[in-house]
């Protein structure tokens, strides 16, 4: 399980240090793909082929289907941690997600995401306007 909320920066090769918390838990190689929300997934090897499979399963005549599996794995790319625990991150999956400089890598149950700070802080200020309301539809608190 990944959890919490860090902070880092993306060199001007692209590269950014992944959090020393999720490192483990990523193991030497991982995914990294456009996520939902114009973020950035990162899925341990383990995850990652648990969602193939179960992306292999829907109909391949759904217009849907296809073009969320086709946007999913055109953006993937294979990652390992260079020494000093960084990643390269590809230009398009940087546009895709808007980040220049600043990031937030947020842990969450099964992956992790990567956010453009200034996304994230709006994404999240948006989202804790409802969060009392979303526990209650969701959860039942």
């Amino acid at each position: 399980m990944f959890m919490g909320e860090f902070q880092h920066n993306v060199d001007a090769k692209g590269r950014m240090i992944v959090p020393a918390k999720f490192r483990e838990g990523l193991g030497e190689r991982f995914i990294v793909t456009r996520g939902l929300d114009h973020c950035l997934f990162v899925f341990p090897m383990k995850e990652w082929d648990a969602m193939s499979e179960r992306l292999e399963q829907l109909p391949m005549a759904s217009g849907a289907a296809r073009q969320f599996t086709r946007l999913l794995y055109s953006g993937a790319t294979e990652c390992e941690l260079d020494p000093q625990g960084r990643i390269l991150v590809p230009t398009n999956l940087r546009e895709y997600a808007g980040i220049d400089k600043e990031t937030v890598v947020i842990g969450l149950p099964k992956r992790v995401e990567i956010w453009a700070k200034e996304k994230w802080e709006q994404y999240s200020l948006d989202g804790e306007e409802n969060f009392s309301e979303t526990a209650e539809k969701l959860l039942g608190f």
